[in-house]
């Protein structure tokens, strides 16, 4: 996070909430629980702002000014989208939605090149969830190349709701795992949302039972899995050929 996206200090962090900003996370000092402290916490929790509580130690070592106060809030670089800006966003293409929903991505770099590729592979947008996943972060935004000025990207509670919620409105989900079905084999056309899960875990088991079908990349070489932002990009790419085709 660079300088500008950390904001620490009671009063900075109680001005940012009250002033808009969009604040991912807060991390506040466990067993404070005086007035201010209190107040915060009361204006995260109508944000639906995740509040970790740390130790003193933790808060020491992520602050940059030294002057946190028991309070620290990292807040997005860059505005979210709703999930309806996204869906308008293809209307207006007249084109059939095509989506990137991320499970569990929590390198900053990693969600920049994906973002990045949505961009280039004409995704209308991209889906995070608040836990377990990267913000957009100052790195997010670098690392995407100028994407996320053009690219929406939303972020919901749950994933596996948000899901259901798209397949109402006619969208279909494709998942990568490396169990699945061979993706040159599926028929990736129509109103798609592409589902990547982060390096370690993959997709959620939650989520990926909501998913209509499970992808998979050939592997030739000798270890067993891509770089989240590649495979991301690999399937992506067999989407757009299969919609150009």
């Amino acid at each position: 996070m660079t300088e500008e996206f950390i904001i620490e200090g009671r009063n900075a962090v109680l001005e940012a909430f009250r002033a808009g900003k969009t604040i991912d996370k807060l991390y506040v000092q466990d067993g404070v629980k005086d007035g201010p402290i209190q107040s915060i916490i009361r204006e995260a929790k109508k944000q639906d702002t995740i509040v970790n509580f740390v130790s003193r130690e933790r808060l020491n070592q992520m602050s940059e000014e030294g002057h946190h106060q028991g309070v620290i809030a990292h807040a997005a670089a860059y505005e979210y989208a709703e999930v309806e800006d996204i869906l308008k966003a293809a209307e207006e293409k007249g084109e059939p939605p095509f989506i990137f929903l991320l499970d569990g991505i929590e390198d900053p770099h990693n969600l920049g090149a994906i973002i990045r590729t949505a961009n280039l592979a004409g995704a209308h947008g991209v889906i995070i969830p608040k836990r377990r996943a990267s913000g957009l972060t100052a790195v997010v935004a670098k690392t995407s190349a100028g994407a996320l000025n053009y690219t929406p990207v939303a972020k919901v509670t749950n994933l596996a709701a948000t899901i259901e919620e798209l397949k109402e409105k006619g969208l279909w989900f494709v998942c990568a795992d490396m169990n699945g079905e061979l993706m040159y084999r599926l028929n990736l056309k129509g109103p798609v949302g592409l589902v990547i899960g982060g390096e370690g875990d993959g997709v959620g088991r939650l989520v990926r039972e909501k998913c209509d079908m499970v992808a998979s990349i050939p592997m030739k070489g000798d270890i067993d899995s891509l770089n989240a932002s590649v495979a991301a990009g690999v399937l992506a790419y067999e989407i757009v050929r299969q919609r150009l085709g």
